[in-house]
């Protein structure tokens, strides 16, 4: 018996259904179907550098190799994880003999683009621009925050969407059925298992066949794979949910505007999910609390109390406890009446304090602690507002005097503010009023 030799290891299902040309491809009908914009340049010979952004297990890589096929061009792949400048440069090499001795194009395909710094983006951009190859760069993240403007500059985005359900019920009727997949097995899967199957998914083509490929392995030959196989090898899935992602970005915009939109149902769907995909409570109260403060503001200030009482909840108790004290104030702020004015006045004040520099404090809003200062003119001139008539000094000046008076702060007419907005209307009628002149500089 020979103790070295070994049988060879079998392909992942996913890996043997890969398909062989355009036709077997699933999904991204958005793209590849008659008359839309791939299909349509890959027609016409019109092949360009392109970037594919879009989640795990849809094809990213699968279609770059296509396109290559299709074109007869020659394929050369780097993963931007393991790869540098050299390996660009001996695939610029490459793309040259083949250009030289075979008068073929070549794909250069990169695989989480992404990760490349700049310094490795710059280093094949020359030979982008002059044809020596084609680039295809796929990534999960948003090629706006992280490919340089020169990379995008050359080449179009082409975004690829997570598989539906008709997609993915394709990619299990062909693993069923085909010979390369488990055609041979004779396996059969209910409607009911499919539905889990694609929940634990979630888009993730190669994830689903990951998924049936492990039950196939449980099931005999000629039997169905069940619900109860499948929740004894599933477990708790977890939906798909990058922290500090795409996905992460894009579901708590989602929470932050429903809340915004009056809409506690909405908000409570985009907690559940961000919950559902492993998100920190945590994260979500602070983030609740902020919400409070931008839309809420002055129009009900209770609101602010309730979120900082929900994060205290959530940092005792724990989860699940918690997170209904969260919900409670998602729900709160979603149905409350709603005001950015404080958001606004604070930015504009913020951006004209850059603008006008470090202008001095006038002398009568200054203290006056020490004889010196005193003698200087430190607060000569205030007015104490207690002193004055309703606490208010009418007419007096609290801005540099360089500086015109401004209001920033312009309450809306609803809730709480609707009752300061008209305070704030008769203060300007005492201030209208009022004998005093402005302070000249």
């Amino acid at each position: 018996m020979d103790l070295f030799r070994s049988e060879p290891v079998a392909q992942p299902l996913a890996a043997r259904l890969r398909p062989s040309n355009l036709d077997e491809y699933v999904g991204q009908e958005h793209l590849l179907a008659r008359g839309k914009p791939l299909r349509e340049a890959l027609e016409q010979g019109a092949l360009h550098s392109m970037i594919f952004w879009g989640p795990p297990g849809v094809g990213k890589t699968t279609l770059a190799r296509l396109l290559a096929q299709f074109c007869d061009a020659h394929f050369e792949t780097v993963s931007a994880v393991l790869a540098g400048v050299k390996e660009i440069r001996q695939a610029v090499e490459v793309a040259k003999q083949q250009a030289g001795q075979y008068g073929r194009r070549t794909i250069l395909f990169v695989d989480e683009v992404h990760r490349f710094n700049k310094s490795q983006q710059d280093a094949f951009l020359p030979y982008v621009e002059d044809g020596t190859l084609l680039f295809i760069g796929a990534t999960t993240e948003n090629p706006s925050f992280e490919l340089n403007n020169a990379l995008l500059s050359r080449a179009r985005v082409y975004v690829l969407k997570s598989l539906d359900e008709a997609a993915l019920r394709k990619l299990v009727n062909r693993a069923l059925s085909e010979e390369r997949g488990l055609g041979k097995r004779n396996l059969r899967v209910g409607d009911e298992a499919f539905k889990m199957l694609m929940a634990a998914a979630d888009g993730d083509g190669r994830r689903m066949l990951n998924f049936l490929e492990n039950a196939s392995d449980l099931a005999e030959d000629g039997s169905e794979i069940d619900v109860q196989m499948l929740q004894s090898l599933l477990g708790d899935s977890r939906r798909r949910f990058d922290k500090g992602g795409e996905a992460f970005y894009d579901q708590i915009s989602a929470l932050h505007k429903s809340v915004r939109g009056s809409n506690p149902d909405g908000a409570l769907y985009w907690f559940a999910r961000m919950l559902d995909g492993g998100c920190d409570p945590l994260y979500i109260a602070r983030r609740v609390v902020r919400m409070a403060s931008e839309d809420i503001g002055n129009a009900d200030p209770r609101a602010l109390s309730l979120c900082l009482a929900a994060w205290d909840v959530q940092e005792r108790l724990g989860s699940p406890e918690g997170e209904l004290a969260v919900a409670q104030a998602i729900t709160y702020l979603a149905c409350a009446p709603k005001s950015n004015a404080v958001y606004m006045g604070f930015k504009t004040a913020l951006r004209e304090a850059a603008e006008h520099g470090s202008l001095e404090v006038p002398l009568h809003l200054r203290n006056a602690p020490t004889k010196l200062m005193k003698q200087l003119g430190y607060g000569d001139e205030y007015r104490y507002a207690h002193d004055e008539p309703d606490a208010y000094a009418a007419g007096e000046d609290y801005f540099p005097d360089q500086l015109e008076p401004r209001q920033y702060y312009q309450p809306v007419p609803r809730g709480l503010e609707l009752k300061i907005g008209e305070k704030l209307r008769h203060l300007a009628e005492l201030d209208r009023n009022s004998p005093r002149q402005r302070r000249k500089p």
